[in-house]
């Protein structure tokens, strides 16, 4: 039963390895202090490699709240006009809220050529920046 257990949890921890990305500012004794728009601009015009991925990323969330504000309004009203159940109503808002999250990410992908960039580095490097900034 033993090598099962360490043979499933090999096989998510490969799934899941980005998250070892994060875990140096995840796992700590002492949070990392907040960090305001100004502290991420600073670091945008210090680093010329990661500071571009990470603006782009952050102007790609814009996408996604457009998105999704777009699609939980629009499948809400839908709802609402063609059935009049308020339960409906809110389970529309919700799914269409997550998928206009999701088609605002993929227009922003697309927009603003995210695939070309290795945003996940970009925040990680960021994540490093202000450990060390704040310490």
């Amino acid at each position: 039963m033993a090598s099962f257990w360490d043979s499933y949890k090999e096989f998510w921890s490969e799934r899941f390895s980005f998250l070892s990305n994060y875990s140096n500012a995840i796992q700590r004794d002492r949070p990392l202090h907040p960090w305001t728009d100004s502290d991420v601009h600073q670091f945008i015009a210090l680093d010329p490699v990661h500071g571009p991925a990470l603006k782009s990323a952050r102007d790609a969330v814009q996408f996604g709240i457009t998105g999704s504000a777009l699609g939980a309004a629009f499948t809400a009203g839908y709802a609402w006009k063609y059935s009049r159940s308020l339960h409906g109503a809110a389970l529309s808002f919700l799914a269409g809220g997550v998928f206009g999250w999701t088609f605002g990410h993929e227009i922003a992908n697309h927009a603003l050529q995210l695939y070309r960039l290795d945003t996940l580095a970009a925040e990680a490097k960021f994540l490093e920046w202000w450990k060390n900034k704040s310490e």
